[in-house]
């Protein structure tokens, strides 16, 4: 998302951040176009030259303070100065009191302006927690997302060739879906991708020939998770004899999904191959790796300690024909 109406801001968290509009005259229609909020400390006091207007700005003890101290002239001055400035709206924390030069000016304005009894510290971080949500890069995939021992898997590959089945078999197996069919993502910070089901279609499996289930009502609620990071993707396709798959593991693939890396297998099916196995196995080496025990990498270094020894040994043992 690219911007954020002030009015779907409000309706989405007049409850979570305990918000009331304090000039009723004020419109909703403000634009919010950035993540980051914003505290507007030097903009009161007189220095606007760096001042970040377009962001949400938190009015807390310290500026409700500040502007306390003033007169009632430079009061309004300086309030006069700092909402010269295109600003989406305000937010007082610790239910201060508004100070009526800020009121009269904002009517004026039609800006609106919250009151919440959030502390600073806890309303910035509900709100950055919110805005971090919205603006954050989003994506929509095809595939299944199961976390298997806690590992966020997604599998992917063409229609019908078995994710929905694998996903359901993982499930009675114990474990955890996330998704099936539509999986949506989104990014966190540089590195992080959660993955999460459509409301429409959430806990819910369309398997071939069986039609829709609910995977909530049948396994019960420990076989499902509302969200979660995705940490490796299973592409599962057709055997291919001119195919070369890994053998031994050290080459890792990744796929880019938004702006992060994902480690990925390539499974290839064949009759007879367990595959619920071979993820739980998957999702097991991924736990390995992540506390630092990369099996591939140290059976390599076994092996080329066992040529070197025997190479050695072979020169040591060399029969003398003199």
């Amino acid at each position: 998302m690219d911007w954020l109406t002030v009015k779907a801001f409000f309706e989405d968290n007049k409850n979570r951040l305990q918000l009331e509009i304090v000039n009723k005259s004020a419109r909703l229609t403000q634009i919010i176009r950035e993540k980051e909020i914003h505290r507007p400390g030097l903009a009161l006091s007189g220095f606007v030259g760096v001042f970040s207007h377009t962001r949400i700005q938190i009015l807390g003890n310290s500026e409700i303070s500040f502007l306390n101290t003033l007169t009632p002239a430079n009061r309004r001055d300086s309030i006069q100065r700092f909402l010269e400035f295109e600003i989406p709206c305000i937010i007082i924390t610790n239910q201060n009191k508004p100070p009526k030069e800020l009121l009269e000016i904002t009517d004026t304005k039609q800006l609106p302006v919250f009151v919440t009894p959030l502390t600073t510290t806890k309303l910035t971080q509900l709100l950055s927690e919110y805005l971090e949500e919205k603006f954050s890069p989003k994506i929509t995939m095809h595939g299944s997302l199961v976390a298997v021992y806690g590992v966020g898997m997604l599998f992917t590959g063409r229609s019908g060739i078995g994710k929905s089945e694998l996903a359901l078999d993982l499930v009675e197996r114990g474990h955890q879906l996330v998704a099936d069919d539509v999986v949506n993502i989104v990014q966190y910070g540089s590195n992080v991708l959660m993955g999460s089901g459509s409301e429409m279609l959430q806990y819910h499996m369309e398997v071939r020939g069986l039609g829709i289930i609910d995977v909530r009502n049948i396994f019960g609620i420990r076989a499902i998770r509302k969200q979660k990071e995705i940490q490796v993707m299973v592409a599962l396709e057709e055997w291919d004899e001119g195919e070369d798959y890994e053998r031994i593991g050290i080459d890792e693939e990744t796929t880019k999904i938004l702006d992060v890396l994902i480690p990925t297998i390539k499974l290839p099916i064949i009759p007879g191959k367990n595959i619920t196995v071979i993820a739980e196995v998957v999702a097991l080496n991924t736990l390995m790796k992540q506390n630092g025990q990369f099996t591939a990498a140290e059976f390599n270094k076994r092996l080329l300690r066992k040529l070197q020894s025997r190479a050695g040994q072979t020169g040591y043992l060399e029969p003398d024909y003199e």
